[in-house]
C-alpha cells in the first residue's frame, strides 16, 4: 500500500511538471527527496498508511525547517503543495 501511495504522489508531480512555475518545480523537487526518504523509514516498520506517510513526511520537512534549510516563503510554499499532493492522492 506505501509503495502504491507513494507513486501516486509522485505521478502528481511528475503531471504538474509541464505547466509548473520554477516555484513549483522547486518545491516538488524537494518534496520528492523527502517522501523517498521518509518512504523508505517506513518501509521497516508496520505502519504502511498514508497518514504515517504524512506523518513522516511532515516529520521531515519540520526538522529542514527547523535546520534553516527553507526561507519562510519557500516553507509556506513546500508545506502547502505537500497538504495538496497528500489529500489529492489520498482520494484518488
Amino acid at each position: 500500500m506505501i509503495a502504491e501511495f507513494e507513486s501516486r504522489i509522485l505521478a502528481l508531480i511528475d503531471d504538474m511538471v509541464e505547466h509548473a512555475s520554477d516555484d513549483e518545480l522547486f518545491a516538488s523537487g524537494y518534496l520528492r527527496g523527502h517522501l523517498t526518504l521518509a518512504v523508505a523509514d517506513l518501509e521497516s516498520g508496520d505502519d504502511h498508511s498514508p497518514e504515517a506517510v504524512y506523518a513522516q513526511v511532515t516529520n521531515s520537512l519540520q526538522t529542514a525547517i527547523h535546520a534553516g534549510e527553507l526561507s519562510p516563503r519557500d516553507q509556506s510554499l513546500v508545506l502547502g503543495m505537500w497538504d495538496n499532493l497528500y489529500q489529492q492522492a489520498k482520494f484518488k
